[in-house]
């Protein structure tokens, strides 16, 4: 009985050459399933994969690396993909499917789990127990936490941003690398990506990629007011993110949003400056391990959930805060 955990590479368009981070925390995650062994299969790039892949790999524990050929699946097609996905797990007999919990991780095995007639849990966090399998995930935008038990096979789940931190195994494994081969039809590339945008001239938020962010609502009060946010983001390495009355009113461009309609993000580091935090809001930032709330309003929502709260003017509190890091 193994796991076997559907990886990711860095967005070439960033510098990535390896696998991303959260399929290393996925990596990190199937091992604490019961089973003997981690595979992992790679889509999306066609051949043998890199060192840097290999290497990555290893350290996590993976035993077998299972690849294409096939040409075509360098571009993203969620069942064309399901498709070589479900032919690894025929191929490895993993007992257990995972995949970091993005856009394209969820869709790919949302496909796969209606093929075996399973359900899927999405945006799980951490494994209760083991025998029956039982494990907890976020829902309502993460302000809730549900228990599902997963007991059919396959068990599918996706796991939730930085839902455990990265880390190497105990015993790592000189991973083999494995050919898995699929008889595409042409109804599975129907609807597939085939051009992408780059980013925005000047666009250096990464939000859905940085270990901080400093989000700003509309507590800031106007379109000329974002430079100490900026300043922190910058000294923190981060990334500035706002609220979607900020996009609304024109202040910051909509790839800034973090919420239901924009990004969800999971940094290290959330400070939410301004933020009255609405469900909706919070729908994309709660799965941040540490949120500090800067806020002049104590019952605003994002203050009562927030970790640790400021009480206080943010044009006040974030220039002592940057003397402070200075």
């Amino acid at each position: 009985m193994s796991v076997l955990v559907l990886v990711e590479l860095e967005d070439p368009g960033q510098g990535g050459a390896g696998l991303s981070v959260v399929a290393e925390e996925s990596l990190t995650f199937a091992r604490d399933l019961p089973g003997e062994a981690v595979d992992a299969v790679l889509v999306g790039q066609v051949g043998q994969p890199g060192e840097e892949v290999l290497a990555q790999c290893r350290e996590q524990g993976v035993r077998t690396l299972l690849v294409t050929t096939d040409a075509r699946l360098e571009r993203y097609a969620a069942r064309a993909w399901a498709r070589v996905v479900d032919a690894a797990l025929e191929a490895s007999g993993a007992a257990y499917l995972l995949a970091g919990g993005t856009p394209r991780g969820t869709e790919v095995l949302a496909h796969v789990a209606a093929v075996h007639d399973v359900p899927m849990a999405a945006n799980v966090v951490q494994v209760v127990q083991s025998d029956p399998l039982e494990v907890e995930r976020q829902v309502v935008g993460g302000a809730v936490l549900e228990r599902v038990g997963l007991g059919g096979r396959p068990a599918v789940a996706s796991v939730a941003g930085h839902a455990v931190a990265p880390a190497p195994a105990s015993d790592p494994r000189q991973t083999t690398v494995e050919q898995v081969e699929v008889e595409l039809t042409p109804a599975d590339l129907v609807a597939q990506v085939r051009r992408t945008e780059a980013r925005e001239a000047g666009d250096t938020s990464a939000l859905t990629g940085a270990s901080v962010v400093v989000g700003v609502g509309r507590g800031v009060g106007g379109a000329d007011r974002f430079a100490a946010a900026e300043a922190v983001a910058e000294r923190l390495g981060g990334a500035v993110g706002v609220s979607r009355v900020v996009t609304s009113l024109g202040w910051r461009p909509h790839h800034e949003q973090v919420g239901q309609t924009g990004s969800r993000i999971s940094p290290d580091l959330y400070l939410a400056c301004g933020i009255s935090g609405a469900i909706q809001h919070w729908a994309g930032c709660s799965s941040s391990r540490t949120i500090i709330a800067v806020n002049t309003d104590e019952e605003a929502p994002m203050v009562t959930k927030a970790r640790y709260a400021v009480i206080g003017d943010m044009h006040e509190v974030l220039p002592a805060l940057l003397e402070e890091l200075r």
